[in-house]
């Protein structure tokens, strides 16, 4: 096989390898757009749940919720003035 023969193969393979990698890297970088659109999806339902919970944790903590609740379940009352003792040093 001549040298000149030979040379053109050669520049032949390296350029088919070079659009094998080209293509290779293209598909991984779809593929890798594609992850990041799913978890930026992901996080931005995150983000709406955790307002949510926001909200009804701010609901659930109100004072008069758990005056309530203290009241209904637990049988709790604020004590009568008679019951108040107050302690000097």
């Amino acid at each position: 096989m001549s040298p000149r023969v030979f040379l053109i193969a050669l520049l032949l393979m390296a350029a088919v390898g070079s659009a094998v990698g080209v293509v290779y890297a293209r598909q991984q970088h779809r593929l890798a757009y594609v992850e990041l659109t799913r978890l930026e999806r992901a996080r931005d339902e995150l983000n709406m749940e955790f307002g949510r919970l926001q909200l009804e944790q701010a609901t659930w903590s109100e004072t008069n919720r758990i005056e309530q609740a203290a009241t209904e379940r637990l049988g709790m009352a604020f004590p009568q003035d008679a019951d108040v003792v107050v302690l000097k040093p």
